[in-house]
């Protein structure tokens, strides 16, 4: 018997979910959904090395809310990805988890009808649903690491995998980084801090030994081997940090601590002040940048969804915008198409040459 005045005082209630394993047979993953990620994950690989002279282009909603509006956002997606092809390896950002400063919806996982409900068990199937589509349809998947026992769930179907600016300075996000299978993007802090990155990238390419669940669900000592394709996300600070001048700071501190010097630039965020907007101007002048020399760029994000900005959750899905994001806002599919169209068409011969 468990002592019931000390034991679990501020459980309210407890809700088995089922393993792993349980979830993966429910929704398999085909033979050609693993080609898909396999070989995404390797073109990401190859990206990294220099051996393939594209970019990686990350572009998607801020988080997912509505699979439907997802579905579609993602065939629009694949039609653009053939077209950019010899430029751009085109990732759609799949985030069903949403780090909060303080309080605010979490994602889709954890609350997947908006309603305060928290029907996770029902988040996770939805996510799985989703990006079992996505890689039978070809596209890579890429999201951010926040709670550590669902990549056991989902990570089977993902390509490319972020730490946050909230959590790169976590010993367990570092931990958890340095065994995912994917390429790992680490962003620099909330206010900028570009050695907190540097120190991640650092900690995730060695091995470390932590507590985490198997694929049956159990609780599970973790050996790492260490993650080799760790790279710097610079998503702006306090002030914006992809001009030419924060660019070579960052290359500096990353050459110092003996690490690969290869940067993605996030269009949005600090970058762009959070204003959607912007996100064009910071991707032509990163444009710039590769057209005047620079090998340090290795890929770009974008915040994009089927409709331009964002809105406010009052009622549910009640009477929500089809498309649109509900936390930070995006760019249209129309401008999103358009820039990158444009990009992919001044950058072609360069990123022949480079």
């Amino acid at each position: 018997m468990f002592p019931e005045r000390i034991y679990n005082v501020n459980i309210l209630s407890e809700r088995l979910l089922p393993s792993p394993a349980e979830v993966k047979s429910k929704l398999p993953l085909t033979p050609a959904g693993e080609d898909t990620v396999y070989n995404s994950r390797a073109t990401l690989e190859r990206i990294l090395r220099r051996e393939d002279k594209r970019l990686m282009l990350i572009l998607g909603p801020c988080s997912i809310h509505d699979p439907a509006a997802a579905r579609e956002y993602a065939v629009l997606l694949r039609g653009l990805a053939e077209r950019v092809s010899d430029t751009f390896f085109l990732v759609m950002r799949t985030y069903f988890e949403k780090p909060r400063t303080t309080l605010g919806w979490k994602g889709l996982i954890n609350d997947p009808y908006l309603d305060d409900t928290f029907a996770i068990e029902e988040g996770l199937t939805i996510a799985r649903e989703l990006l079992l589509y996505l890689a039978e349809l070809g596209i890579a998947a890429g999201t951010e690491a926040l709670d550590p026992i669902i990549p056991q769930y989902l990570h089977d179907l993902i390509s490319w995998t972020s730490v946050g600016a909230r959590t790169s300075e976590s010993q367990r996000h570092r931990e958890m980084a340095s065994g995912l299978s994917t390429p790992i993007g680490i962003k620099n802090g909330t206010d900028g801090s570009i050695q907190v990155a540097v120190n991640a990238l650092s900690s995730i390419q060695r091995s470390h030994h932590f507590l985490g669940i198997s694929r049956e669900g159990q609780c599970t000592i973790m050996e790492t081997r260490g993650n080799p394709y760790g790279h710097l996300v610079l998503r702006g600070g306090v002030r914006p940090n992809y001009d030419a001048e924060s660019i070579a700071e960052c290359e500096h501190q990353l050459a110092e601590a003996g690490l690969p010097v290869r940067l993605v630039v996030d269009c949005s965020h600090g970058n762009s002040l959070k204003n959607p907007s912007i996100q064009p101007h910071v991707l032509e002048n990163c444009v710039e940048q590769l057209l005047e020399g620079n090998r340090s760029i290795v890929g770009l994000m974008l915040e994009s969804n089927l409709g331009y900005g964002s809105q406010k959750v009052s009622d549910g899905r009640a009477n929500l915008k089809y498309g649109v994001s509900i936390t930070d806002a995006c760019l249209g599919w129309s401008t999103t198409e358009r820039i990158v169209l444009e990009a992919s068409e001044t950058l072609r011969e360069c990123l022949r040459r480079r």
